[in-house]
């Protein structure tokens, strides 16, 4: 039996050497070197944009360096790249790209369990396979993808900022649902007309990130940038996003302008800024939202990002174990399924391939829990939200410790002590 794995970028590559060196034999398609995306230049598999792509390194402030700690303890062929082509960059994991890919190429075709195909895969196999084809899925396989998923594929990533709950001054806001339908699954940020006006003048003024010619169409005709709305006019987003109809507070006051922020998870940690997907650089994501009142010691799980990118609405689509639920023998990973970043999708393609490999052995897949990156990124990707968007590493999706501590650089060393604990259990018990 060979098991199939479509795409060989960071999450393809993982996936493929875990189950290679365990003796299952892989069948990994892509079609470099023949062919290339636009995103793509370099003939070697797990490519990388920039040498700092790996992000931090720091388990116990940075929840990417964490992220990396977990996968480095169940054996990550990403990390063992990156530790052999490192370079200084301060505390951020930087590599040698043109080295760090081509050690992964060699592990990949050396392998006597890996046999590489250069061949575009136009359908998702019926039998044991993995589909990691990342943020430019091909037209053809991109459409079977949308037809196996039931029409939802986003062929780009226009997501608002995810803050932490903890991190909001609550007496500048108020839960409650349009025209007192109560709740508190939504928190009201209210703005006089000097607040609104000066906000509205910083957001048309930032600076913006600058598109890829092949993103462009793509984005900008499927959703429209908050600064982009706020620069039609003064008023063009307390008629939209920030509409302050049918908003009153516990005393029945009125505001002039109102931001609304969403659930982002079923616990309630993490706010969605509610119709804010923007394009501006991250630096002036943080500087521009913090003058809304309630955000102004605002933390930032995830800044909103805009660029072309092809993802599943992964919690309709696949369990926890990154299996589709309509096929169980099929596994998808790496940015498709809605994790951002490298390293992200890196970890998804090892998730993919412990769990595959413990169905072909007949056990069941155990999921690492959500004290863990690992665990709180699976249950992302698996669990109902409203409006799913991908995902990246951060301290706010772990579960909460049993007990607060307030001090966030002990809190997030709490975090990741008990992360790294927890890994290692999942790594006995699992016999990995």
């Amino acid at each position: 039996m060979r098991i199939k794995i479509i795409g060989a970028g960071l999450a393809g590559c993982e996936a493929a050497v875990f189950l290679a060196e365990r003796g299952v034999d892989v069948e990994l398609y892509d079609i470099k070197p023949e062919s290339f995306t636009p995103a793509h230049r370099d003939k070697n598999f797990g490519e990388l944009v920039c040498s700092n792509s790996l992000k931090g390194k720091d388990a116990y402030s940075n929840a990417c360096g964490l992220l990396k700690e977990e996968m480095r303890i169940l054996g990550s062929l990403i990390l063992k790249a990156a530790e052999k082509t490192s370079v200084p960059a301060g505390g951020a994991l930087a590599v040698e790209r043109e080295a760090f890919s081509e050690y992964i190429t060699e592990r990949i075709k050396n392998s006597s369990c890996i046999k590489v195909l250069c061949e575009e895969v136009g359908k998702v196999p019926d039998e044991w396979s993995i589909i990691a084809t990342g943020p430019l899925t091909t037209d053809a396989l991109s459409e079977n993808i949308r037809d196996i998923c039931g029409g939802q594929l986003y062929f780009y990533d226009a997501s608002a900022p995810i803050i932490t709950r903890e991190s909001l001054d609550f007496g500048e806001c108020f839960y409650g649902d349009r025209y007192g339908k109560g709740g508190d699954d939504y928190i009201n940020c209210p703005l006089n007309k000097e607040q609104y006006e000066n906000f509205v003048d910083a957001l048309v003024c930032a600076e913006k990130v600058i598109l890829r010619d092949f993103e462009k169409r793509d984005i900008f005709e499927g959703c429209m940038p908050v600064e982009v709305l706020a620069g039609r006019g003064k008023d063009s987003l307390r008629f939209a996003m920030f509409k302050p109809v049918g908003l009153k507070d516990g005393q029945g006051n009125k505001y002039y302008a109102v931001l609304q922020l969403r659930k982002e998870n079923a616990e309630g940690t993490a706010y969605n800024l509610v119709g804010c997907q923007t394009n501006l650089k991250f630096g002036e994501q943080k500087r521009v939202f913090s003058m809304i009142p309630a955000l102004k010691n605002a933390e930032f799980l995830r800044y909103g990002v805009m660029h072309r990118n092809t993802f599943i609405n992964s919690p309709s689509c696949l369990n926890s174990d990154f299996s589709l639920k309509s096929n169980p023998s099929v596994f998808f990973a790496g940015q498709i399924t809605g994790v951002e970043g490298y390293v992200e999708s890196a970890a998804s393609g090892l998730l993919a391939a412990i769990h595959l490999y413990e169905k072909l052995n007949g056990r069941e897949p155990k999921i690492p829990d959500n004290t863990t990156v690992l665990g709180a990124l699976s249950a992302h990707i698996s669990g109902a939200t409203q409006d799913f968007q991908p995902m990246n590493a951060n301290f706010g999706i772990l579960a909460p410790l049993e007990e607060y501590i307030r001090d966030k650089k002990q809190r997030y060393r709490a975090l990741a002590e008990r992360a790294i604990e927890n890994i290692k259990i999942y790594k006995a018990e699992s016999g990995l």
